[in-house]
């Protein structure tokens, strides 16, 4: 597996992560535990060093299978987790609002630390931007808690090109970890400029479109009741029809590459930047074999454009999230 640091932080990670949260939260009922520490330990086999979850994962029982399948592989991995998010005093499975002051944050890393059985966390990031805490406030917290050890990098999720400047005035970041994919493509216009101009590495969630873009759902697919793509506009019946054309557009080049409409859509994030780690997740061994394989997928630089070029044309239909979720992410 290819190594990629994140930005100038001089954090080197393989080149694709695993994104852990769908092993036991969103995606339906939570997956087999030993099942999952089969695939944790096959994940690393295959050169995955960088592995992906957060708090509110569950909560917390993400955290806690993370901590369990790597701790005997503890200093092969990097493991980034998150904070932000106020949970259910009662122990539901619900968060109720956002939350990032001192206080929490440092309540927060000190349930991970125990969770993850670490002594360090690699690195943090703010979930989600609290709009009632000054970032820099947030990012001093951090800069202290590196200082006590308790951690290495700071990150920010789904944040707005301001509050990414003065985070890193503060404490500079490592990773900006927000959406980003055919189908998602808005970091283009100002994150990733803001980026590079700044040093900072970029890690994709749903780089595969939450699984539309492998080319396994159509708009006929009927997901669990508990899986929250049954909240997202994007996927409902009718725009997944809508949407197969970014499927289909993948399915040429896959065919011409002899790869899978994964594998293209991985390769063609890690073609963009040099400092782009995408963590697709999974939960079955055959599809973490097949997201590998993108890595070694080379797309020339006129392929990227005639893939760009092509998508471009492409209306996609329904947006991302329910407009509840909507109103959390920072712009």
């Amino acid at each position: 597996m290819q190594k990629r640091k994140l930005g100038n932080s001089g954090l080197e990670v393989s080149a694709i992560g695993l994104g852990c949260m769908g092993m036991s939260f969103s995606y339906g009922k939570p997956a087999d535990k030993k099942e999952m520490i089969t695939l944790f330990h096959k994940a690393v086999d295959l050169g995955i060093t960088f592995f992906d979850t957060a708090e509110v994962y569950g909560p917390f029982t993400n955290e806690e299978l993370v901590g369990e399948a790597l701790a005997p592989l503890r200093d092969k991995v990097v493991i980034a987790t998150k904070f932000g998010f106020e949970l259910d005093p009662n122990g539901g499975p619900q968060w109720t609002g956002l939350n990032s002051r001192p206080e929490h944050i440092r309540k927060v890393v000190e349930g991970s630390l125990k969770r993850l059985k670490t002594d360090v966390i690699d690195l943090l990031y703010q979930h989600r931007v609290d709009p009632n805490v000054p970032i820099e406030e947030v990012a001093g917290t951090v800069k202290d808690l590196i200082k006590e050890g308790k951690m290495k990098h700071f990150g920010l999720s789904e944040a707005g090109v301001q509050i990414i400047r003065r985070a890193h005035a503060e404490q500079p970041l490592t990773a900006l970890q927000s959406e980003y994919s055919l189908w998602w493509r808005e970091p283009e216009a100002e994150i990733l400029p803001t980026l590079e101009e700044l040093g900072i590495g970029f890690v994709p969630f749903s780089p595969l479109g939450r699984g539309f873009l492998t080319g396994k759902i159509n708009e006929n697919t009927t997901f669990d009741k508990d899986d929250f793509r049954n909240t997202s506009p994007r996927l409902s019946p009718e725009n997944r029809k809508a949407n197969l054309a970014v499927v289909d557009l993948l399915k040429q080049f896959a065919t011409a590459k002899h790869a899978t409409p994964a594998q293209i859509a991985l390769a063609w994030l890690l073609g963009q930047k040099p400092w782009i780690v995408p963590i697709p997740g999974t939960t079955k061994i055959t599809r973490l074999e097949e997201n590998l394989g993108a890595a070694t997928i080379k797309l020339s630089a006129e392929e990227l454009q005639e893939i760009r070029s092509a998508a471009d044309k492409i209306e996609v239909h329904g947006n991302r999230y329910s407009e509840g979720a909507q109103k959390l992410i920072n712009r």
